[in-house]
């Protein structure tokens, strides 16, 4: 391989690490289980368009978020060899990447889905950009700023099928909101003396291990009953229904587990990656068991 060919290789590896793409993977599979969860039919173009152009839309999110985060970014294992902390690109080079990707992506939501799924999007990259980023480094209070955009892909879903706002997709919104809380207060847990370094709150470091514990338990409590709404819409069904049971209370008991033992970062790191199962799970059930609407 050329030199020139070489750099145009990691150039573009670089670009695609700015969207993060195991972020915006799992927002393409949330997307996808809200357009096949609610009632109607949407071209498999209009299908397309519209993952393609959400993907794009939290990519370019990701991207500023980049941008902004790149000093801070330095201080951190898992983000130090992003393009921009490490050196590999120029700044400018991030920020017009992103803002370029959101001037394609949410007018091809429009064309693709509807206006209501387009200002979904615009919300999600606004609110993600102008708001919880800049929060991070101010407040806890942040992750739950930043935990609305990462709970409207599903909703996007929904509204590109329907072209509505309703109690089915709220419900999807509220399951995504709330799993979001117990899985970043574990990373905030198990990786607390990295946010120190990089100057960002989190619950962890402005209300100690004790309340994160706890916090982790009273958001599962709050999350497990809140599962059960798509059997009770209708939206999915029996088989459902017992996969959130049994995934939520297996969840819940971790969780209790860790509050009740006051145990620390190994179980930290058992809870994020079994909040990972868990969404997987959920997810799967939810697809798997869909009750069958016009």
């Amino acid at each position: 391989m050329s030199a020139r060919a070489e750099s145009m290789s990691t150039t573009a590896s670089d670009l695609l690490s700015l969207m993060k793409p195991r972020l915006s993977s799992l927002v393409l599979i949330t997307t996808a289980g809200g357009m096949w969860l609610a009632p109607g039919h949407l071209a498999t173009g209009g299908a397309l368009v519209t993952l393609l152009a959400t993907a794009g839309t939290v990519g370019a999110a990701n991207a500023l978020n980049c941008y902004w985060e790149r000093h801070s970014d330095r201080f951190m294992a898992r983000t130090q060899n992003r393009p921009l902390p490490s050196g590999r690109m120029e700044p400018a080079v991030a920020l017009w990447f992103g803002i370029s990707l959101a001037a394609v992506s949410l007018p091809a939501l429009a064309l693709g889905a509807n206006m209501l799924t387009a200002a979904l999007g615009l919300l999600a990259l606004l609110s993600y950009v102008l708001a919880y980023t800049p929060l991070k480094a101010r407040t806890s209070v942040a992750m739950l700023v930043g935990a609305v955009p990462g709970a409207l892909p599903p909703l996007m879903g929904w509204t590109a099928v329907t072209d509505r706002l309703d109690a089915g997709g709220f419900s999807l919104f509220a399951i995504l909101f709330l799993w979001q809380m117990p899985h970043f207060i574990a990373i905030a847990l198990f990786r607390k003396e990295e946010y120190a370094a990089a100057g960002l709150k989190s619950v962890p470091l402005e209300r100690g291990d004790e309340s994160s514990r706890a916090q982790i338990v009273l958001y599962l409590v709050a999350l497990v009953p809140m599962t059960l709404l798509p059997f009770q819409l209708h939206i999915a069904g029996t088989w459902y229904l017992a996969a959130a049971v049994a995934l939520g209370l297996s969840f819940l008991g971790l969780g209790a587990w860790g509050f009740f033992r006051r145990l620390g970062k190994p179980w930290a790191r058992q809870a994020f990656f079994f909040s990972l199962v868990y969404l997987t799970g959920l997810f799967a059930a939810l697809s798997l068991d869909r009750v069958p609407r016009g």
